[in-house]
């Protein structure tokens, strides 16, 4: 499981959605995930999203602690928090940190002339990270930004790395939100570290996610 767990923080560029096309001022969000893996409790993943400043900036917020037991002895931890700082549909700041079952990393990003300048510490094998200059208007796994699905690249908060995917619709199913069911769109990223099945309301509302790690465990996300 080590390295598969997204930011999910899990979770980023597309084809460059232009900071000028910011989305209007909207009051500050909240989405609390209970986090599954083979259906069974693992732990939650929180985010908060807030306005910062009129000209569309907006501040998210996300921590995730994960801990896998069997027959109730502790074999894995996790951890991740992340702050962000949007212009627009830009990610313009990245403060990321990772405890990935001992496994220390961060990841910063900074908006530049052009793109975005990532560090990784400690740095990949052979120096930086692929992502180390990133051009264009990037975004993260922005799973709450329905912008996210018109894009073809995304900044992984956790490794650093920017990474080609495809995401497109992947039909309609009844998924169980806050104890009740609800009808929502599926939308599937491919090409990443792992299958990545996102769940949205037909009012593009964020409520819930299905991994594929390994190619066999199911790590799952609803919204609480």
């Amino acid at each position: 499981m080590r390295g598969l767990m997204p930011g999910l923080a899990l979770a980023a560029l597309a084809g460059a959605a232009p900071a000028d096309t910011a989305p209007p001022q909207t009051p500050t969000r909240e989405w609390d995930f209970e986090v599954t893996l083979d259906g069974k409790p693992i732990g939650r993943h929180r985010f908060l999203l807030a306005p910062q400043g009129a000209d569309g900036s907006r501040t998210l917020l996300s921590e995730a602690d994960y801990l896998v037991k069997i027959l109730g002895i502790p074999v894995y931890r996790y951890h991740h928090e992340a702050r962000e700082r949007w212009q627009g549909n830009c990610l313009a700041e990245l403060a990321a940190r990772t405890d990935d079952d001992g496994r220390r990393s961060s990841v910063t990003a900074e908006a530049r002339e052009g793109g975005l300048r990532i560090a990784v510490q400690p740095p990949a094998a052979g120096g930086s990270s692929d992502g180390a200059n990133a051009a264009g208007c990037l975004m993260t796994f922005a799973y709450w930004n329905a912008s996210m699905r018109t894009q073809s690249r995304l900044l992984n908060p956790q490794t650093g790395v920017v990474e080609a995917v495809r995401i497109a619709r992947a039909g309609n199913a009844t998924v169980m939100v806050q104890g009740r069911p609800v009808k929502a769109e599926n939308w599937r990223i491919s090409g990443a570290l792992s299958q990545v099945d996102v769940w949205y309301t037909v009012d593009h509302n964020w409520v819930g996610l299905d991994a594929l790690l390994d190619g066999k465990r199911k790590l799952s996300y609803r919204l609480q």
